[in-house]
């Protein structure tokens, strides 16, 4: 049985309908999904894959 996802936006979201983006944390994965498009599904990356690509975007690499 899997429990249900607790989605929540980012703090940079303007709330108003832009590029959004929710993100879910399971045991071992993180869940990234596209806020007016959740029925596309969702991209799923290990934490340390997560932790790394936050490090990314926060020093400009990406």
């Amino acid at each position: 049985m899997e429990l249900r996802k607790q989605w929540r936006k980012s703090s940079y979201s303007a709330g108003n309908g832009g590029a959004c983006v929710e993100v879910a944390e399971t045991a071992s994965r993180v869940l990234v999904r596209d806020t007016r498009h959740r029925e596309l599904g969702h991209l799923e990356f290990g934490h340390r894959e997560w932790a790394g690509l936050l490090r990314a975007v926060k020093t400009g690499r990406l």
